[in-house]
């Protein structure tokens, strides 16, 4: 599930994240350091595609061969890297695996 807490847009099919950088220590950074109180992500063309299928109720296999369907042999190697892809997007918060 992509969290609904994460505001993101599509632009000629590239997805941004807008991640807001919240907390006294982002606070703290954004006067000191000048840190934007927003973080845009832009994904890659398959990082983009792939956020476009998360619905909750897709797997990873089912989202790797709709990649496999538009990348081919690009995505080589396909669920190790969708495995990855996922992983990383968990780590930030920016995903829920159920």
């Amino acid at each position: 599930l992509r969290n609904e807490k994460i505001s993101w847009s599509v632009e000629d099919g590239q997805v941004t994240l807008e991640i807001e950088n919240k907390g006294i220590w982002n606070t703290l950074f954004q006067k000191v350091l000048k840190k934007p109180r927003i973080s845009y992500i832009h994904l890659d063309e398959m990082g983009s595609f792939v956020w476009l299928l998360i619905d909750g109720e897709k797997s990873i296999l089912e989202l790797g061969k709709e990649v496999e369907g538009r990348f081919g042999d690009e995505a080589k190697p396909l669920y190790e890297r969708l495995a990855k892809y996922f992983q990383i997007l968990e780590s930030y918060h920016f995903i829920m695996l159920k």
